[in-house]
């Protein structure tokens, strides 16, 4: 029976001679959804206070080569001109046109947006500043939100909506501090977990989000997701049913540590985790090799394995970012406004990942931070998406073993001579569950293969993520259905389920 997909592909399943085998094996197990990836646009190289939103046609939307689909950007605590706090009104003194070009940019391709203040005004600070304190003319103040002023925090976002919606831009969710935990001489604010509770647990309710289109709360982003700032959030009632989202960075912390502790308590409150900024080799002072851009592939990787729903990358225009800047200093290789290797490793997850479920994966092989293989899996429609990101010098035999059989599939290919993306046309001559594909060394792999309904119909569902008590239906391919119809399957809080049929 052929089949309506994406990617219309002959594949061809080559098993190399005396190469090693690497088995993986993916399992029904469900956990996260993921909402998608994306980078920020805000001041400096990765886009500039300009009309220059070259860099957004080339990274958003489903019908680029990347397919990003979140944006960040900064909500500004500072002033346009001679202007002081007092004169905050409607007509709003704040500098928040800068990114504005790219967001509307980003909507426009169907991206979510969202805001992050790197400080509140300096009015409602302890040093009087929008600096972060940690500087020679603040005299080491320690520099945070005074609590007389708490009640002014979220009108302030307010005020911040209401201007970018009246400029076209509805922003999806606003965000308490960019790294709260970090002591920086430029512009900054110190939390302590205690005082982030209190702001969000006692002020939060003064969002509006009825009138912004139900913007969503982020919590406080720490520097190295350090869980302690959202764990607080998360085991108070009140301030729980605030918050969205729980972010934070990657600074000195991989994924599989402080991300995945904190994520276990925001799955268990149905919660979003969303690392919001992280730059791998960043700064440095040449373009980054091939073994860095795959030990970005894995950081990606290993973020989805930690239960993220939403990743997105600092500057998404730098030598080392996506878009290249044009500094003759980073060239060949740096051509202004042209995507770079790092993008393309990006678009892997980006353009297959997104709108998929987490499905559970078991290998051969030891994994982990860094680990010379990585793999994960997912499933999306009628898809089951593999990922096989290969470290070392040496090809393997890669034996994938699926929970449902499969009738054709396609190899999405990066090498450090393809980092562009090489797609393979993939065939399979019978429904089968167990493919062997050679990879090469130094790769980074996505295989996506699609299902074939009629052998799926003898599958079991399991949903770890939901954790069932009480009956629900799932069509064959082990989607929710809300209303049950057709050949579909019930499933009890005991674990037990029966295919039925329910006529329309």
């Amino acid at each position: 029976m052929k089949q309506l997909f994406t990617f219309i592909a002959v594949l061809v399943v080559a098993t190399a001679i005396n190469a090693k085998t690497i088995t993986v094996t993916v399992t029904n197990n469900r956990y996260q959804t993921i909402t998608g990836f994306g980078a920020a646009a805000c001041d400096g190289a990765m886009c500039p206070y300009a009309n220059d939103t070259k860099p957004v046609q080339l990274l958003y939307g489903p019908t680029s080569k990347i397919g990003l689909n979140i944006m960040r950007m900064e909500i500004s605590p500072n002033f346009k001109g001679n202007i002081t706090a007092s004169d905050v009104g409607w007509d709003t003194p704040y500098d928040w046109n800068g990114s504005l070009p790219c967001a509307k940019e980003a909507k426009k391709r169907g991206a979510l947006v969202f805001g992050t203040p790197w400080s509140p005004p300096g009015d409602y600070k302890t040093n009087g500043s929008a600096q972060g304190g940690n500087a020679d003319d603040q005299g080491n103040i320690r520099a945070t939100l005074r609590e007389d002023c708490y009640d002014k925090f979220f009108p302030w976002l307010n005020l911040f909506l209401r201007y970018m919606k009246e400029q076209g831009v509805a922003v999806d969710a606003v965000s308490i501090q960019n790294e709260p935990d970090w002591w920086v001489n430029y512009s900054g604010c110190l939390y302590t977990p205690e005082q982030q509770l209190n702001l969000v647990k006692n002020y939060a309710h003064m969002l509006d989000r009825e009138k912004y289109s139900g913007v969503r709360l982020i919590s406080a982003e720490p520097l190295g997701f350090s869980p302690e700032y959202s764990n607080m959030l998360l085991n108070d009632e009140t301030a729980r049913d605030q918050i969205d989202i729980i972010a934070g960075h990657l600074y000195g912390h991989p994924p599989l540590g402080n991300m995945r502790s904190a994520a276990v308590l925001a799955a268990k409150y149905g919660k979003e985790v969303w690392m919001t900024e992280h730059s791998v080799t960043d700064n440095i002072d040449r373009l980054p090799n091939w073994h860095e851009q795959l030990l970005f592939a894995e950081e990606l990787n290993e973020c989805m394995l930690s239960g993220c729903t939403g990743y997105i990358y600092w500057y998404m225009r730098a030598h080392w970012g996506f878009v290249g800047t044009g500094e003759s200093k980073y060239n060949p290789g740096n051509t202004k406004n042209t995507l770079l290797p790092r993008a393309y490793v990006m678009s892997h997850f980006s353009k297959h990942v997104t709108g998929s479920t987490r499905l559970g994966t078991g290998c051969s092989v030891t994994t982990g931070t860094n680990s010379a293989f990585e793999t994960s899996a997912y499933i999306k429609g009628d898809s089951i998406i593999v990922m096989a990101i290969d470290t070392t010098s040496t090809p393997y035999d890669l034996k994938i073993k699926l929970p449902v059989k499969v009738a054709s599939g396609t190899h999405m290919l990066s090498t450090s001579n393809t980092s562009y993306c090489k797609y393979s046309d993939l065939s399979i001559d019978e429904p089968v569950n167990e493919v062997t594909i050679t990879i090469p060394e130094r790769s980074l792999n996505t295989f996506i293969f699609m299902i074939d309904r009629e052998a799926a119909a003898v599958e079991e569902v399991k949903d770890t993520k939901n954790n069932l008590t009480t009956t629900k239906y799932y069509d064959l391919q082990g989607r929710p259905m809300a209303i049950p119809h057709g050949l579909c399957v019930e499933r009890w809080e005991d674990g037990s389920s029966r295919k039925i049929y329910v006529d329309k």
